[in-house]
């Protein structure tokens, strides 16, 4: 750390800009996606977390934003990025639409443990995905608990690995020991005061990293170094901006075994910038600037009162940024 101090909230506010982008299909129980975008001298950064999340859980997403607009990305070994296909919650019938706008992708992440769903729904959802694709994972978001977890990876079947099935370390250790299927740890990581405690209890053989909710594009490098799992490097549902940082990141790591989870920009009816949008299952890397100009007549913002919200949160989580001695430069 090089001692440099954060920007203010007076330079981070005076570009910002809080957008609220349509979601072509119910994601995460969003129809729209709120975020805000600023500039900085070394390109745009995206302060976007979920407008659930508390301060002290959202100023890691802050600390990201100002690492991506006032220090730019890591140095990359690559830069195109294979992905996965997301399929939301849908029924079975609307999952060929959805993989549709993944051309080429030869995996596919399909989200299941949907509140007022079924097991049935999930198994026909699976395969529905798998009719398209040749590799799928599935994702619970932490729903289940152990035994569901057991009963439901056994009625869905072979599948690259399961994404965080429960909520806790433990839990997913136990399932782990219980199943032949791989087990991927997603919130266990980036919510987790500890997050090399998946390694520890032995509970995953994939780490799912997010460049936002852990604070930037270095800590999320220094954490895939760290916990010696292979990676998948996904979004977090960021705007074009956020998942310009999550590229960046990708391109970086020494190894990239998987497909990312850095293609949701196809789940966007409309984007600050354009869209990363995947031609032959991947997506090629690239950077917003400082001199790249987002559009505001193109962009759909938010009111004047959301947009006062998202301002005022901005400054209390630079405020615990500053509280705890925060800087952005990790080189």
């Amino acid at each position: 750390m090089s001692g440099n101090a954060l920007p203010t909230t007076a330079d981070l506010l005076a570009t910002a800009l809080v957008v609220r982008l349509p979601m072509r299909t119910r994601f995460r129980g969003l129809t729209m996606r709120e975020t805000m975008v600023f500039r900085g001298p070394a390109g745009w950064g995206e302060f976007g977390p979920f407008v659930e999340y508390d301060d002290d859980e959202a100023s890691a997403w802050l600390a990201a934003g100002i690492e991506a607009a006032y220090q730019g990305p890591p140095p990359p070994v690559r830069d195109v990025i294979a992905i996965n296909a997301t399929v939301p919650a849908v029924p079975a019938s609307e999952v060929a639409g959805i993989l549709a706008r993944y051309p080429g992708a030869s995996t596919a992440k399909v989200k299941v443990a949907e509140p007022g769903q079924t097991l049935d729904d999930d198994v026909a959802r699976v395969a529905a995905a798998r009719a398209g694709v040749a590799r799928v994972r599935i994702d619970a978001n932490g729903k289940w608990t152990v035994a569901e977890a057991i009963r439901a990876i056994r009625a869905i079947g072979d599948v690259e690995y399961v994404e965080q099935p429960c909520a806790t370390v433990e839990e997913l250790a136990e399932v782990r020991r219980a199943v032949g299927v791989p087990i991927a740890a997603d919130e266990s990581i980036r919510k987790a005061a500890d997050p090399y405690r998946v390694v520890a209890a032995d509970a995953a053989d994939v780490a799912i990293v997010k460049v936002a909710p852990l604070g930037g594009m270095r800590a999320t490098l220094e954490i895939a170094d760290a916990i010696g799992l292979p990676v998948v490097v996904s979004s977090a549902l960021d705007s074009a901006v956020g998942i310009s940082a999550g590229l960046a990141a990708a391109a970086a790591l020494p190894n990239l075994d998987h497909a990312c989870g850095l293609g949701t920009g196809a789940l966007f009816g409309a984007d600050v910038a354009v869209p990363f949008l995947p031609a032959g299952g991947a997506v090629t890397t690239r950077w917003f600037g400082p001199d790249h100009i987002v559009d505001r007549g193109a962009v759909p913002l938010a009111d004047g009162r959301r947009e006062r919200w998202w301002r005022d949160r901005l400054i209390r989580c630079h405020a615990l940024l500053s509280a705890r001695g925060v800087d952005h430069d990790r080189d």
